[in-house]
C-alpha cells in the first residue's frame, strides 16, 4: 500500500459503481476490470473527480453527484427534428434507440429516437444521464504518481 492520495498528476485505479436515485446501476467495473485513469485527463467528468480527491488506496465512498456536476440538465435545444425521410430506413426506427449522427466537425453524436412522427423525427441529443441525480461509489484500489510516456 503506498501513502499516495488522489490529487492532480495521479493515476489512479479503482471499482466504481453509477446507480440512478432508484438505486439501478448504469455503469459499473465490479464485474469486469477496474477503472484507470490520470486525474485531469479528462475520462472522468470533473464532478466526480471532485469528491474522491484526496483519497488513498483501501478507501471507499458514497458520493450523490447532482446534475450541474455529472451529465448538465435536460436542455430541450438539444431536441431536434430530423425529417423522416433523412433516415435511410424508416422501418427500423424505434422509439428509445441510439443512433449515431454526425456533428458539425465531422465526429459522432449519439442520439436517442424520442418521437416517430409520420413526417419527422424528434431526437434527444442530451447525454442520457443529464437531469440525472447520480449516486457514484468507489474503492480505490491504487494511487500512484502518473507516468508521462
Amino acid at each position: 500500500m503506498s501513502d499516495y492520495r488522489i490529487g492532480d498528476g495521479m493515476e489512479v485505479t479503482l471499482h466504481f459503481t453509477l446507480e440512478l436515485e432508484d438505486g439501478t446501476v448504469v455503469d459499473s467495473t465490479r464485474d469486469k476490470q477496474p477503472a484507470t485513469f490520470q486525474v485531469g485527463d479528462g475520462n472522468l467528468p470533473p464532478g466526480f473527480e471532485q469528491p474522491i480527491q484526496g483519497m488513498a488506496a483501501g478507501e471507499t465512498g458514497r458520493f450523490t453527484i447532482t446534475p450541474e456536476h455529472g451529465f448538465g440538465q435536460h436542455n430541450p435545444q438539444n431536441v431536434q427534428s430530423i425529417p423522416r425521410d433523412s433516415f435511410a430506413d424508416t422501418d427500423e426506427l424505434e422509439e428509445g434507440l441510439v443512433m449515431s449522427f454526425a456533428d458539425p466537425a465531422g465526429g459522432e453524436l449519439p442520439g436517442v429516437i424520442a418521437e416517430i412522427g409520420e413526417k419527422r423525427v424528434e431526437v434527444d441529443f442530451n447525454h442520457p444521464l443529464a437531469g440525472r441525480t447520480l449516486t457514484f461509489a468507489v474503492e480505490v484500489i491504487d494511487v500512484r504518481p502518473a507516468t508521462t510516456h
